[in-house]
């Protein structure tokens, strides 16, 4: 699962935090983009990370404990509701995570409530590609197996082009909005990495739907696709937006 830890860094080191620097990481996961950010904050600083599943937060606190990053807190919320005071904040961080919101300007406008003036907002979301080839053979498996399952909308497909995501910022009231491309590959060591990752992703509840024997014959559709395609890296698109709150 490195490539959360991949995005999670890159979203942080664009957001140059410093020393002392308050900071709030939405949808946060186990720590990917959380765990960087308490590293930059120091101990002066502090970071609060928020997340609907415990089974990650309790991971990501077992990640904070043995670095020794006492000034992180993982809380169990939903940040469209945490009423938090106004201001609280310097950063606000929300990687793969504000397409979920049905109401996405809304979300905006509530995490720059709680970031102060001047303070920096940074969204990570997907772009074009979400490792390809494997998606793509992913969800024909599943088709074969549940046509029900299969979504024909994915939740960033709203937001996966560089426009689309800086209107996003821009309606729900962020300034000074800059996003970037970044076109990469994610490797895979062996073909059950893929896998893994479907495991541990957002592929994991529509995994958990098929019975065992369906289980096992996506798997094996998709690991012998990888072997004889000899595909040993995946094509990832992702964006970064940063932008600011205008000071008053």
């Amino acid at each position: 699962m490195s490539f959360w830890n991949r995005f999670g860094q890159r979203t942080i080191e664009r957001l140059t935090l410093q020393p002392g620097h308050r900071v709030l990481d939405v949808c946060c996961g186990s720590g990917a983009s959380a765990i960087p950010a308490a590293v930059c904050v120091g101990s002066t600083g502090q970071v609060l990370a928020i997340d609907l599943a415990e089974s990650l937060l309790q991971l990501g606190r077992q990640k904070a404990q043995q670095q020794g990053l006492n000034h992180i807190e993982f809380r169990n919320g939903n940040f469209e509701s945490l009423g938090l005071p106004d201001e609280s904040f310097d950063a606000i961080v929300c990687v793969f995570g504000i397409f979920f919101v049905p109401d996405m300007v809304a979300g905006i406008r509530e995490l720059l409530r709680m970031l102060r003036p001047g303070g920096k907002m940074a969204i990570t979301s997907w772009g074009e590609k979400v490792f390809e080839p494997a998606n793509r053979v992913f969800w024909d498996a599943v088709r074969m197996e549940r046509p029900d399952l299969v979504k024909q909308f994915t939740p960033w497909d709203r937001i996966r082009e560089l426009d689309l995501l800086k209107a996003l910022l821009e309606a729900g009231g962020a300034t000074q909005v800059e996003v970037f491309a970044e076109a990469g590959t994610h490797p895979l060591v062996t073909p059950e990495d893929w896998w893994t990752m479907c495991l541990g992703g957002g592929c994991r509840g529509t995994i958990d739907q098929l019975d065992a024997a369906a289980q096992e014959r996506v798997r094996d559709t998709n690991l012998q696709f990888l072997q004889q395609q000899q595909i040993q890296a995946l094509d990832v698109d992702v964006l970064y937006a940063m932008s600011y709150k205008t000071s008053v």
